[in-house]
């Protein structure tokens, strides 16, 4: 089955460089956690803390109980392309951000993410975690401005060989923007190396790569990771920690849970087929793929 769902990945990612792009020449290589203050006796009531990391949360806002699992959202491009699953329409990604602001929900980082799984750190019971893949520009032009509107927060996993490359990838210059202003940047490797498929040393060779780019771009310690076309193995996991990552997603459908392992995490696919009704359905219920 996995190696089903990898040949399919690898068809659709394919699909996404010579559809939802303008260019036609790109090439891919496949080779302390904020704790209730304590006030001792008489009682006074407590004014509410505010998180930066997590605009509006406060301890008034209701809590998601400890050891649960978290709706991660996978996107890719944010443009139209018939028949590409992967190309979100601009309209109806706008849809699905205006349905989590007018219900309550929270966007919260990677790092809130992690301390939530590894540290039990309180966050919103109706928390959300928005990611993209690979750094098409259209992350910028159209995505970007969509999230602003709505001070949402989100994670682009981006494919460092390509930026300041290709016209259809972001820029260092838009990464360094985007990053200030609320969207993470984070590793999916040098050239879209499916971790699987190449040795321990290559393993090594991009991720440290990878990391040591964005590093020097962005002037912040990069912690996080997604597996391109979702592959992965132990040895994968083994060279992640190696190379000082905390945590690594895979293309495995399903809610992100700590039960999944810190460097095997699920996500839940967006697809430019879900009806409104199966969104709301993928980030509402944790056994809808």
């Amino acid at each position: 089955m996995k190696k089903k769902l990898s040949l399919i990945f690898i068809f659709i990612f394919i699909l996404s460089i010579v559809g939802c792009s303008r260019a036609t020449t790109t090439t891919i290589k496949q080779t302390n956690p904020v704790k209730p203050t304590v006030v001792a006796a008489p009682v006074i009531k407590a004014k509410p803390i505010e998180s930066a990391a997590i605009p509006g949360f406060d301890n008034t806002t209701d809590i998601k109980p400890y050891g649960k699992s978290i709706p991660v959202l996978e996107y890719h491009s944010i443009s139209y392309e018939k028949g590409n699953p992967i190309c979100i329409p601009i309209k109806k990604f706008e849809e699905q951000m205006k349905y989590l602001k007018d219900n309550g929900y929270y966007t919260i980082t990677l790092t809130n993410l992690y301390e939530y799984l590894m540290n039990n750190t309180p966050i919103p019971r109706k928390s959300v975690v928005i990611t993209f893949d690979d750094g098409y520009d259209n992350n910028y032009t159209a995505m970007f401005p969509i999230l602003k509107k709505y001070k949402f927060k989100a994670t682009i996993f981006v494919i460092t060989s390509l930026t300041d490359v290709h016209s259809n990838m972001l820029t260092s210059k838009q990464l360094i923007e985007m990053d200030k202003s609320g969207i993470d940047i984070e590793s999916h490797t040098v050239h879209h190396d499916n971790l699987k498929l190449i040795s321990k040393d290559n393993q090594l060779k991009t991720l440290n790569q990878s990391k040591k780019y964005l590093e020097k771009t962005l002037n912040k310690t990069i912690n996080f990771f997604a597996y391109p076309y979702g592959g992965y193995n132990k040895s994968a996991i083994e060279s992640l920690k190696e190379a000082g990552y905390k945590m690594a997603f895979t293309t495995e459908k399903g809610w992100s849970s700590k039960k999944n392992g810190i460097f095997s995490l699920h996500r839940v696919w967006i697809s430019a087929s879900d009806s409104t009704k199966v969104f709301k359905s993928k980030i509402s219920n944790p056994r809808i793929d």
